[in-house]
């Protein structure tokens, strides 16, 4: 790890990427932080051209920046899809300067978005690990959680009206079947009670068929015990 200055505004450090660079000063926004440097490239060269590494700073369709060496404390610097500072690339000068957009504080890690053709190629495979993407990606699973949980809501609500709709009705099933009973029973002694009016009034008696088949049905429901016979009946069935 190269040394740094105690005059420098930043130092090398631990990140959720591996290495990065942090303030080690309050950074105001515009100020240039570091320049990034290395061996200049050639494109048209093909040994200069075969060279392949993450560390490459294209300046132009020519000239590119060989930034892996060692003393090239900018390359720890960090990609951020939400950054806090910029390449400032001059391709005249064949020089690229890292420059804050904001403010930066004391122990904050300083990044830049590294563009679109760095990140297709080697963030979008494995997934970018950007605080901002962090961020992103930790919202969408708290809302994933959050769906699961409200499905397991719906479906708990939805199983419980089953099953309270089910005892309802199987409640209600008892409630008609009692009521039911109750009816034919009260039915049958209805019945009952008004052959024994038809034996003991007299009522229908012009007619001796009629009584005599009152008698007899009387006769009969007191053998299956559907009607309660008083002494009075009895003696008029003996």
């Amino acid at each position: 790890m190269p040394n740094i200055s105690s005059k420098k505004p930043y130092r090398i450090g631990r990140s959720r990427t591996g290495l990065g660079l942090f303030a080690t000063k309050a950074i105001k926004k515009g100020t240039k932080i570091i320049r990034y440097f290395g061996p200049l490239l050639d494109t048209k060269k093909k040994k200069h051209d075969a060279i392949e590494n993450k560390y490459l700073f294209e300046l132009n369709d020519r000239w590119t920046i060989d930034g892996s060496v060692r003393k090239n404390v900018a390359r720890y610097i960090n990609h951020s899809c939400k950054p806090n500072a910029e390449s400032d690339v001059r391709p005249r000068k064949r020089k690229v300067f890292i420059r804050a957009i904001k403010n930066i504080e004391v122990g904050e890690e300083i990044n830049y978005d590294y563009g679109t053709d760095y990140f297709k190629a080697y963030l979008k495979p494995i997934g970018c690990k950007c605080a901002a993407c962090e961020r992103k990606r930790s919202k969408k699973r708290a809302e994933a959680r959050a769906e699961r949980l409200r499905l397991k809501a719906k479906a708990e609500r939805k199983a419980r009206k089953k099953a309270e709709q089910e005892a309802a009705e199987k409640l209600n099933g008892k409630a008609v079947r009692a009521k039911a009973r109750t009816k034919y029973a009260n039915g049958k002694q209805a019945h009952g009670k008004n052959l024994s009016e038809i034996v003991l009034n007299g009522r229908g008696l012009s007619d001796g068929a009629v009584r005599t088949r009152a008698i007899a049905m009387l006769r009969a429901a007191s053998k299956l015990g559907t009607v309660a016979m008083t002494t009075e009946q009895q003696q008029v069935l003996a």
